[in-house]
């Protein structure tokens, strides 16, 4: 039986992401100071939510905690590849354990979310792409029945949400990552968890790829801004 993802958005949540935001398309600059009494005037919070949101990022690995106060760190090409390769390890495994438990019936959503990226690179829709991408790639930690794995998903889910937003803002077609997407759920469909495994490596791999291309681009738009 597929196990439920939960997301639910506090007024903590609600400031990490804008933060993310800031700071994976660049436009917080590392080294930048967090000061939580501006923070929750710039966004009409108490310093709650913003303390919370400031140990979510850390814990994300994007700003550290110091003696004088906490900083944006930002992502290198070091952390690019610690995330993907993490990332390939969490993936590869609920795959595998998803191809083994999952019936024919509980592919349907991933299916509908192949037709949702159709959709949305038809109408070069990169917002709408972006979150069909990432329940997609959730439907594999969801139907692999290990409550941990999908935990451990679930921390870094809005980190490669946003990476995501970014990497896909920069695509002038999407529809060959559509495709992409088609190509992987029918090799999982298939049953060969051997060669579904290889299929997500490359497409893994392909995604570090334009992150980095991406990063490149949306940093150097926010140095001539």
């Amino acid at each position: 039986m597929p196990i439920t993802s939960l997301q639910q958005q506090s007024l903590g949540d609600l400031v990490a992401h804008e933060l993310r935001v800031l700071i994976v398309s660049g436009r917080l600059r590392p080294g930048t100071h967090l000061v939580e009494g501006v923070l929750a005037e710039q966004y009409d919070v108490s310093r709650g939510p913003v303390r919370d949101a400031l140990r979510q990022l850390e814990a994300e690995g994007l700003v550290e905690a110091r003696r004088r106060g906490v900083f944006v760190t930002g992502l290198t090409e070091g952390d690019v590849d610690e995330l993907y390769t993490l990332r390939e390890s969490l993936e590869t495994l609920a795959l595998t354990l998803a191809i083994d438990r999952a019936g024919p019936d509980d592919w349907e959503p991933a299916e509908r979310l192949v037709r949702d990226m159709r959709d949305a690179a038809d109408r070069a829709a990169a917002g709408d792409f972006a979150l069909a991408d990432l329940e997609f790639h959730s439907q594999f930690h969801v139907l692999s029945g290990h409550r941990r794995l999908l935990a451990v998903w679930e921390q870094y889910r809005p980190t490669f949400g946003v990476i995501l937003d970014v990497t896909n803002a920069q695509d002038v077609d999407l529809r060959p990552s559509a495709e992409a997407h088609a190509h992987l759920l029918a090799t999982v469909r298939a049953g060969d968890a051997e060669h579904a495994a290889t299929t997500l490596r490359e497409h893994l791999l392909g995604a570090r790829n334009r992150l980095r291309a991406a990063l490149r681009s949306a940093r150097a738009a926010a140095d001539q801004g």
